[in-house]
């Protein structure tokens, strides 16, 4: 960890994948960031380096004191946009490498947390009527037994819904100090006044099923996201269906984006003994390995379905898995994100993130560029499932569901 005046490291090291602020994540996490200061760069470079810095500083110093209106000048103001610039510059050949304000921070974190102080709904604006939508309701919030998906908010004490956007919604009942909230809705032509006071709210990030079919009896967990809950669902969710007495195991990545490594890599030593490599972490040509904590590996198949949205700690998953038990993968090909974000929180409140590594598969395959992982089952989602989604019209599960049964 690095700490002074100006910024502070955390622990945290994140692989993202910016395809929906919302939904799309993905995450190496929990890593111990080690700064030597001077180790880190021989004589030569060190030199230069310092040149340009003491160069940048010299110019920056003579501008506030020579430009013709210093009260026009601001320290933060202009050191934010200098490091925009940085990671601008980076980001014309990486995408990942990004300066994030404070509001957008707290958005992007949200998910990744697990749980946050808040009433447990999701909501979407009408941009054309202005109307605010409920579209899902969290369980075990504040909001499940007093508002319902579908439920149109017209005010939230005494703000009118169509005065405000939703990213203003959320902050004034997350980041207030504020607890108890009178909220005006319309529901089935009526409006309805509702008392509510948030709280502690966990995201389910987790849902488990047996499938039986001929049978046999077919483990089934789906992930939306490798937040910072997410193992310990999925490791109840897992001791649950063995308990059961599984044959096999689906896990469904569609959709999921990633998370934090320190869930992976948790989920994957679920999965292998100790002397199993997990994964390779690349920086500047030194590759590391990283051995599973678990004490065996898992018997039994596993079958994977993915798709286009599922990328990076996903497609972490899928590969240390296809690479040591043959693990397949049904769907289509993944989104192909190997590279590792550090994600830098700065004393005003603001953050980036930059790129420092790549990761790659125990083999060695590095699936960057939107190279993905090919499936060893193609399979596009029919249209009819969009029409009447159920597990009878969802086609890539039935045909995980077809391998293992041995019908594939």
């Amino acid at each position: 960890m690095i700490e002074n005046n100006s910024l502070k490291i955390s622990e945290t090291i994140i692989i993202i994948t910016i395809t929906c602020i919302f939904s799309a994540f993905a995450g190496f996490s929990v890593a111990k960031i080690k700064y030597n200061g001077i180790e880190e760069y021989n004589k030569e470079e060190l030199v230069n380096y310092n040149d340009a810095v003491n160069d940048f500083v010299k110019q920056y110093n003579y501008i506030k004191s020579n430009y013709y209106d210093s009260s026009k000048i601001d320290d933060n103001d202009l050191m934010k946009t200098a490091l925009e610039s940085v990671l601008e510059k980076l980001g014309i050949d990486d995408d990942y490498s990004t300066y994030m304000d404070n509001s957008e921070y707290n958005q992007f974190n949200l998910n990744l947390n697990g749980s946050y102080e808040g009433l447990g709904i999701s909501i979407i604006k009408d941009d054309e009527s202005g109307k605010i939508y409920v579209i899902d309701v969290t369980k075990d919030s504040p909001a499940e037994n007093k508002l319902k998906v579908g439920d149109v908010i017209i005010s939230i004490d005494d703000k009118l819904a169509s005065d405000i956007s939703t990213q203003e919604f959320s902050e004034y009942v997350v980041k207030g100090s504020k607890r108890k909230f009178t909220i005006v809705v319309e529901r089935e032509s009526k409006k309805e006044t509702i008392e509510i006071e948030k709280a502690h709210v966990n995201l389910e990030s987790v849902y488990s099923k047996t499938i039986e079919k001929n049978g046999k009896k077919i483990g089934y967990i789906y992930m939306s996201i490798f937040a910072a809950n997410t193992y310990e669902q999925f490791k109840t969710a897992l001791e649950n269906l063995e308990k059961d007495n599984i044959d096999s195991l689906i896990i469904d990545l569609r959709g999921n984006s990633g998370g934090y490594l320190t869930g992976v890599t948790n989920m994957i030593s679920l999965f292998l003994s100790n002397d199993k490599v997990m994964y390779q972490l690349e920086q500047n040509g030194k590759k590391t390995k990283y051995n599973s904590e678990g004490t065996a590996d898992k018997k039994y198949p596993i079958v994977f379905i993915g798709n286009g949205a599922t990328a990076s700690a996903s497609e972490v998953f899928i590969m240390s898995l296809k690479d040591n038990l043959n693990a397949k993968l049904v769907g289509t090909k993944t989104f192909g994100k190997g590279t590792v974000q550090e994600m830098i929180n700065m004393s005003n409140g603001d953050q980036y993130k930059f790129t420092t590594k790549k990761w790659l598969s125990p083999n060695g395959t590095w699936i960057n560029d939107n190279k993905g992982i090919m499936p060893d089952y193609e399979v596009e989602l029919a249209n009819k499932y969009f029409e009447d989604p159920s597990d009878e019209t969802d086609n890539q599960l039935q045909k995980a569901i077809s391998i293992l049964i041995g019908n594939n």
